[in-house]
């Protein structure tokens, strides 16, 4: 049993080691992928080179999701930036049995309820896009720039709370960073520390 334990352990680390050098790295190349939608459409991140990218990582039960969905804030912020020519995935991480977890119509339903607006919904139940953007939280937010290279990760604000009272006098780290590189400046905060609920990834 002992061993048993000890070789789990083991493996976790060695994990958490191979994620930690496979995490995507600021100012870097972001890493392809391909991933099915909830309308079952598969998106390949090649395909949208020459565009500006979100990825926004979703958990419909989260406190900290709930801040940003229930006040809109997040489905404002989706509906301005796809306005203006930028995709935004929404990622679900979550495994099954997992808090977190929805099937692809649920999520429809969800969507269509609190009227967001993403490009599209990622279903990643096995959170192997989560893994390889070593994402953490709910939300945990990343911009790939038209060129593919990353230009942000991170939060998705600078107030690390779940009161939704906050976020008018919040700093918009996604908004910043997209203002600013779509001006042809560099991103002045590329890298924040992301909050939220912990993504909830199969063993």
């Amino acid at each position: 049993m002992k061993n048993l334990r000890f070789s789990k352990l083991l493996a976790g680390l060695v994990l958490g080691l191979i994620t930690a050098a496979l995490a995507v790295t600021v100012g870097q190349p972001a890493p392809g992928f391909t991933a099915v939608d909830s309308n079952g459409k598969s998106r390949t991140l090649a395909d949208y080179r020459g565009k500006y990218v979100v990825l926004e990582w979703h958990n419909q039960g989260c406190p900290y999701t709930k801040k940003h969905y229930a006040s809109g804030n997040m489905q404002n912020l989706q509906k301005e930036w796809t306005a203006k020519g930028v995709v935004w995935f929404t990622v679900i991480s979550s495994a099954p049995g997992t808090q977190g977890f929805v099937t692809p119509s649920q999520e429809n339903d969800y969507v269509k309820q609190v009227s967001a607006a993403p490009t599209a919904v990622l279903m990643d139940p096995q959170g192997t896009l989560g893994r390889l953007y070593a994402a953490k939280t709910t939300p945990h937010m990343f911009i790939i720039d038209p060129n593919g290279t990353l230009i942000y990760n991170g939060a998705i604000d600078d107030h690390a709370t779940s009161d939704a009272a906050d976020i008018g006098q919040s700093k918009n780290y996604v908004s910043t960073a997209l203002s600013e590189a779509m001006a042809g400046k560099p991103v002045t905060e590329p890298a924040t520390r992301p909050y939220g609920c912990s993504v909830k990834y199969a063993n």
